[in-house]
């Protein structure tokens, strides 16, 4: 079965924050060693590029013919998807213990999993 993980940064420390600059040198290595192994692990497809920031998005919306758009995301920036990837695995329950490996789920956030459905 194929999954996508959406990833959730929520209250997460992220790099160039006053937040991760608060984290230890050690504490900072082990968020990009989890992920780097997250990224080696078999069955998964890291996503190909990184995105910007949530406050950095345009929400598009179609209202009575007419495209609206605003400025930053359509959810809370805390809702915000803050990256991706994608994963082959047997069954949802190894899905689920991917995602629990992913620093954002244990650092303020949460990884939402979804099947893919292929047509």
């Amino acid at each position: 079965m194929k999954y996508m993980l959406l990833i959730h940064h929520g209250s997460t420390p992220l790099p160039g924050t006053p937040d991760w600059e608060a984290l230890s040198p050690e504490e900072q290595g082990a968020v990009y060693a989890a992920y780097g192994a997250l990224n080696e692990t078999p069955g998964v497809t890291p996503a190909p590029v990184q995105m910007a920031g949530p406050e950095t998005a345009t929400t598009v919306r179609v209202q009575d013919g007419r495209t609206l758009t605003t400025d930053g995301p359509f959810v809370e920036l805390k809702e915000a998807v803050g990256g991706y990837l994608f994963y082959e695995a047997d069954d949802l329950d190894a899905a689920i213990e991917l995602a629990a490996t992913i620093p954002s789920a244990r650092m303020g956030g949460g990884v939402e999993i979804r099947p893919l459905v292929e047509y």
